[in-house]
């Protein structure tokens, strides 16, 4: 990486629209004024779910969240919907160069490998990248989680890690990248709030995100200490990436 210096922040614990919020303002404020980059992690206070840029809240049975406790909210980057619950997000923003989308995919991505190693799974990335035209056009493409997407992180050929990107700025030089890292089952539960009828649909949901996505609890056998994993997150940049981080504050205007 050319910038050495980045900043860092734990956000903790927060809403949907605070959280996506605040990642669209971090990437704003660096298209205009030039700010260092910076890994942000936090988690969602209550559970949401996400709907990628530009797909329709009718995916969802907004009832059904409703009566859950379950927010909705809307990512400033694409994709497919993601219930955030048992896990920890990510959030890089910086400027991408020259680099390609998928470059930038694959940099966050040995990272974030290096620092799960450090929290003692190893995983791998995929490598081939699927038709998403074609997937989106099934009823069970709703969730982000049940396709792997080019350099994405997996487990014995389990999805792990989902993330999405969006550039901003002149030039859509400034990057920023989100994604979540599996801690608990939690996830699977998307299929109960989609606005598809009990049948064929759901089931097809529920089993394709319990078979083709694995957390770390699964993985260790064991609850995840949220605390060593940031650490661990936070240090892989450091290695793979030869980057310093400063503590940030957490900007106002979110």
């Amino acid at each position: 990486m050319t910038h050495r210096l980045w900043r860092f922040l734990d956000s903790g614990e927060g809403t949907g629209a605070l959280n996506m919020a605040l990642d669209e303002l971090l990437a704003r404020q660096m298209a205009e004024r030039g700010d260092d980059p910076i890994l942000r992690l936090f988690r969602w206070k209550p559970w949401a779910i996400s709907l990628g840029y530009n797909q329709s809240p009718a995916d969802l049975d907004e009832a059904a969240c409703r009566r859950d406790g379950i927010d909705i909210v809307r990512r400033p980057t694409g994709g497919r919907a993601i219930l955030h619950a048992e896990e920890l997000t990510y959030s890089v923003v910086m400027r991408a160069g020259r680099r390609s989308v998928l470059q930038v995919y694959n940099d966050i991505s040995a990272a974030l490998v290096r620092g799960l190693g450090l929290f003692g799974v190893e995983v791998s990335l995929q490598k081939s990248q699927p038709s998403f035209p074609d997937l989106y056009r099934q009823a069970s493409s709703v969730p982000c989680f049940t396709s792997s997407a080019r350099y994405e992180i997996e487990w014995r050929g389990r999805k792990l890690v989902g993330s999405a990107q969006r550039r901003f700025g002149e030039g859509s030089d400034v990057v920023l990248q989100h994604g979540s890292l599996l801690c608990g089952p939690a996830h699977v539960r998307l299929g109960d709030y989609l606005a598809v009828p009990e049948g064929d649909v759901r089931e097809r949901v529920r089993r394709d995100l319990a078979e083709k996505t694995v957390d770390l609890s699964a993985i260790t056998g064991r609850a995840v200490d949220g605390g060593h994993l940031a650490d661990c997150v936070r240090r892989g940049f450091e290695l793979a990436w030869g980057v310093e981080f400063r503590e940030a504050g957490t900007p106002s205007g979110a």
